[in-house]
């Protein structure tokens, strides 16, 4: 199904071609002036340099061929040189009755089974999930939903950090702790134990103890760096450990992402990229895309063009070790062995910028990836308390992101029971929903690459641009449906959105019918604060019109059924926009 504004567009195109003037002059736009028109064209300013004509004079050229059509019911040329549009209530009225009828509410797929690679997630094992983590996270899974709503077939990569010094560290401070264990025993060569040494709660301690004590203890960072080496060259005990923090860290990562309602669809990390990374060090020094410098290998991506001076990306360190960048690289030989996707989009935050531009622009000099496959860095802002500094807990550290979404439900559900219309039981369940929905709501609104302020209050507010207002206008759009199937009186055949009776049930339908304009262009801008945007608006007019207008009391019931068609229109776009930002609408509030 058509998106509206190409089939307005569509009609001015044929307009300005009827009068000899060039078709791409017939752009159309929203107007930002409803209170003047709906749409509106802005060519015949363009043109009239072109044509050497005054532009009203185009205007109204095109205004008069534009006369007989059934998809306006005005038109007009507005000095210097403007065409505004208002749409036909009959032509906007057939619209909402198509979507109604499509899969999908009438949404184009444009992405034809194309695979996207996004990389979301960047957590490190042995370490507890925290705020820090929450961006990545919910941006990174609304893009996933997005894409595959919109017909790609999107691969989310959890791309977990599971390979560096940290792991040293953990190990030599388990020796530390624990050296009676067989893995310290150089002359044990029986198999190693299944069952992990440590729980989850150990592990999450032994990490911060072991890195606040690396940086006092010189001998003990030495050690930790050659057990990072040992491991890293495959040496079996440690590699032994190294599965044990794996299998115990995932389990406790899958049940926290699991929380959010974040998914991903391959659970790899940085260890995944370490096959490829010897033999992608030798074709870059084989084919002279890196050189050394200063003991390193480095490969040159400064271009005439930038703005600002790059620094080289360093693919080894003069002590042989390898980078991120290189481990990152290794994973997009892995990704374009696997999957040879049409483009990638990681997220992380934005401090990470420089590291991605050398990334990408390694990876298509040395022809890796096709030059013209889009890589996209989307780079998020940070989430600050009140103070406006980064968020922390009441005594200065960083919240657990379990933590956080605690505190949330209990906001909420304090919320909900100040009403008293639901049991305590009913009201913990509706309160995990809609926490979660205040949460994401509350960071999905915001432009990814801007910082922001966690406002609790204002997150689970009813009221305003919220999740839980987003929630419960779904909640009382349900309300009225479910009342009127109650209801004995209603006209016989199928029932049919009629024509606007009012400027608030025409803006309603507006909104409705920007529905795949808007989905589709979020994703090409990789940007989910427009579809908030664009949820908090339709609300916004959905409750407009529910004042304005008795639909229950309603006496023609084929005004009525057209009503009640119209609204479940609105529940339908509602709730298939919640889903793509990632979460759910409860029955009740």
């Amino acid at each position: 199904m058509k998106k509206i504004l190409d089939l307005i567009t569509s009609e001015i195109r044929h307009a300005f071609a009827s009068c000899q003037y060039d078709e791409a002059y017939a752009k159309v736009v929203l107007s930002n002036r409803p209170d003047l028109c709906e749409y509106q064209c802005n060519g015949a300013m363009a043109a009239a340099k072109v044509y050497k004509k005054k532009p009203v004079e185009i205007a109204t050229a095109v205004v008069e061929k534009l006369s007989g059509s059934t998809m306006f019911s005005e038109v007009n040329a507005v000095m210097p040189g403007f065409i505004n549009l208002r749409l036909d209530e009959q032509f906007v009225a057939d619209y909402m009755n198509e979507m109604l009828k499509e899969d999908k509410l009438g949404l184009e797929e444009p992405g034809h089974g194309e695979t996207i690679i996004v990389d979301y997630g960047g957590a490190n094992v042995a370490k507890p999930l925290h705020v820090g983590h929450l961006r990545s996270a919910v941006i990174g899974e609304c893009i996933r939903r997005l894409g595959n709503y919109l017909g790609y077939h999107m691969v989310g990569d959890v791309h977990l950090g599971d390979w560096g010094l940290q792991m040293g560290l953990i190990i030599e401070e388990l020796r530390d702790r624990k050296p009676e264990l067989v893995y310290f025993d150089e002359s044990y060569a029986g198999e190693y134990p299944s069952e992990p040494p440590f729980t989850i709660g150990e592990l999450e301690e032994i990490y911060p103890a072991a890195s606040a004590k690396s940086k006092e203890d010189e001998a003990f960072r030495e050690r930790a760096q050659s057990a990072t080496f040992r491991l890293q060259n495959g040496y079996a005990p440690f590699t032994a450990i190294w599965k044990h923090i794996m299998a115990v860290s995932l389990a406790d990562l899958k049940k926290n992402y699991g929380n959010l309602d974040v998914h991903f669809d391959l659970w790899k990390g940085e260890s995944d990229a370490q096959p490829y990374i010897p033999g992608l060090i030798k074709d870059l020094e084989d084919r002279g895309i890196a050189h050394e410098s200063q003991g390193a290998l480095v490969v040159d991506i400064a271009r005439p063009e930038d703005s600002k001076e790059l620094p080289p990306c360093i693919i080894r360190k003069s002590d042989g070790a390898a980078l991120y960048a290189t481990s990152d690289l290794g994973t997009i030989l892995e990704r374009e062995k696997d999957f040879a996707p049409v483009k990638y989009i990681y997220i992380t935050d934005k401090r990470q910028e420089l590291h991605f531009i050398q990334v990408f622009r390694v990876a298509k000099l040395a022809g890796y990836v096709k030059e013209e496959t889009p890589m996209v860095h989307i780079g998020f802002g940070t989430m600050n308390g009140k103070d406006g500094k980064p968020f922390k807990t009441r005594d200065g550290g960083v919240m657990r992101l379990e933590h956080l979404i605690a505190d949330i439900d209990d906001a909420v559900f304090a919320r909900i029971m100040e009403n008293r219309t639901v049991s305590e039981e009913e009201a913990g369940r509706t309160a995990k929903i809609v926490g979660l929905a205040a949460l994401k709501y509350g960071d999905l609104s915001n432009q990814a690459a801007k910082d922001y302020v966690f406002d609790l209050d204002r997150f689970t507010s009813f009221e305003g641009n919220t999740g839980p207002y987003i929630l419960y206008t779904i909640v009382r759009i349900k309300s009225i449906l479910a009342k009127y199937e109650t209801m004995e009186k209603k006209p016989a055949g199928e029932s049919k959105v009629l024509p606007a009776a009012s400027g608030a049930e025409k803006a309603l339908m507006l909104e409705l019918a920007r529905f795949n304009e808007v989905l589709e262009n979020a994703f090409q801008e990789t940007a989910p604060h427009k579809i908030c945007q664009y949820i908090y608006g339709l609300s916004d007019a959905f409750n407009s019109f529910y004042h304005d207008t008795r639909i229950l009391s309603q006496e023609d019931s084929l005004q009525q059924a057209g009503w009640i068609r119209l609204i479940t229109l609105v529940k339908e776009v509602l709730t298939a926009c919640i889903k793509v930002l990632g979460f759910e609408a409860p029955e009740r509030m």
